[in-house]
């Protein structure tokens, strides 16, 4: 069975070394790379599975390398988690907003790591949803055609804007989007959406499913995801 060959890409030797040991003995075939530059030619000379980003790269930092790849049909679909120190907020969001498709702050443990790996590698090997099939959920039943939201067996009474935000965190299970990509997604009718107003939805639409608004995770300093 040929195993997921993941791209390390990160200026600090140790961490390269402590990253590649880990991945190797799980089973990944690893390669890792020290500069951005050399992130964009690898990834483009054999197309990885999934690259590990450092955002702090000398000269070529790691946000323009997401925009590169992301930009370039060869290389968009690689999945793409950030390395990030905690005061780099803003360019989690940006990174998100770019393409990547989930982050961990430094330091961090290998295992959680690892975690996050698989699980962005298992949501890129599934089918993709289609937006108009009913979606289930947990205890929750989504039928974007009726326009209806059933909790535990029971109707949910959303507005448009809630029922577009609980759909579209609830098609990707795990997935971080920040308030941009939320309001882009949405574009309520019933209320003027924006990235402010996105928190007084989310609030609506947690008390509006009860026990099961904990399911809606806020991502600090990012935005909000749907409980995996």
């Amino acid at each position: 069975m040929v195993q997921e060959r993941i791209l390390v890409v990160d200026d600090e030797e140790d961490l390269l070394a402590l990253v590649d040991y880990n991945l190797t003995k799980e089973g990944f075939r690893v390669t890792c790379v020290a500069s951005g530059e050399k992130a964009i030619s690898e990834a483009r000379a054999a197309t990885p599975d999934l690259i590990v980003l450092d955002l702090m790269l000398p000269k070529v930092d790691g946000l323009d390398v997401c925009k590169v790849l992301k930009g370039d049909r060869a290389t968009q679909h690689i999945p793409i988690v950030m390395l990030t120190a905690k005061t780099e907020e803003a360019d989690v969001v940006t990174g998100l907003e770019l393409g990547a498709d989930d982050y961990i702050t430094k330091p961090f443990s290998p295992r959680v790591l690892l975690a996050r790996i698989r699980s962005v590698l298992r949501r890129k090997n599934q089918q993709p949803v289609d937006e108009h099939s009913t979606l289930r959920v947990r205890e929750i039943v989504i039928h974007p055609g009726r326009h209806e939201v059933l909790v535990d067996g029971k109707p949910v009474d959303l507005t448009f804007t809630e029922f577009r935000l609980l759909h579209f965190l609830a098609r990707k299970p795990g997935w971080a989007f920040s308030r941009a990509q939320i309001v882009d997604a949405v574009k309520g009718e019933d209320y003027p959406v924006t990235e402010r107003s996105v928190d007084v939805q989310v609030v609506g639409l947690r008390k509006k499913l009860g026990s099961l608004g904990g399911y809606i995770e806020t991502v600090r300093g990012v935005g909000y995801r749907f409980k995996e």
